[in-house]
C-alpha cells in the first residue's frame, strides 16, 4: 500500500487513518461513511446474578447522566440515551476537519418480569457506565409505565 501525501486525501489525517492498525476499529463503524459509531457498538452490557438480584453494567461512553433515561414498561426495563450534536462548524474553536464522536440516540430493553416495580430498581451512573440493580422476583402487579431516577 502506498501512502499518498495528505494533500491528495480529503483531510490531513487521511493517511494516518488508512494505517492497517485501524482496520478492526473501522469494522465497528457505520458503512454509510458518516463517521458515526454504529448503535451496536454502544450499550455493551454485562449482567451478573448476585444475592437475589441481577446487576447490569451498561457502557455509555461519552454520555452524561442527563443524557440517559430508564423506564419500566410492561415488564421491560428500557434504557435510552441521547446525545445531541454541536452544529457549530466554525467559531472560536476553529473549523472541524474530522468528526468521529457519536451523536444520536440509542435504546436497549431487558425483560425483568411483570412483577418488578420501579421502586425495586436502583440505578447509578459513574464514569460512563450505568449500574442497574434489578430484583429477581417480585409478586406485586405493576403499572404499565414508570420512569426510574438515576443517582450519581
Amino acid at each position: 500500500m502506498t501512502m499518498l501525501p495528505a494533500l491528495m486525501n480529503n483531510s490531513i489525517f487521511g493517511d494516518f487513518f488508512d494505517d492497517p492498525f485501524f482496520n478492526n476499529w473501522r469494522d465497528s463503524r457505520r458503512s454509510d461513511g458518516s463517521g458515526r459509531m454504529a448503535q451496536a457498538a454502544l450499550m455493551n452490557t454485562d449482567v451478573r446474578e448476585k444475592d437475589g438480584s441481577y446487576e447490569l453494567d451498561i457502557d455509555l461512553p461519552g454520555f452524561a447522566k442527563d443524557d440517559v433515561s430508564l423506564r419500566l414498561e410492561d415488564g421491560y426495563l428500557i434504557v435510552s440515551a441521547q446525545k445531541k450534536s454541536e452544529q457549530d462548524d466554525k467559531g472560536k474553536g476553529g473549523k472541524w476537519i474530522r468528526r468521529e464522536r457519536y451523536t444520536g440516540a440509542c435504546s436497549r430493553s431487558f425483560y425483568v418480569g411483570e412483577g418488578v416495580k420501579e421502586d425495586d430498581i436502583h440505578a447509578k451512573f459513574s464514569d460512563g457506565t450505568l449500574h442497574v440493580s434489578v430484583p429477581k422476583e417480585s409478586v406485586q402487579p405493576v403499572e404499565s409505565r414508570k420512569t426510574i431516577a438515576i443517582e450519581g
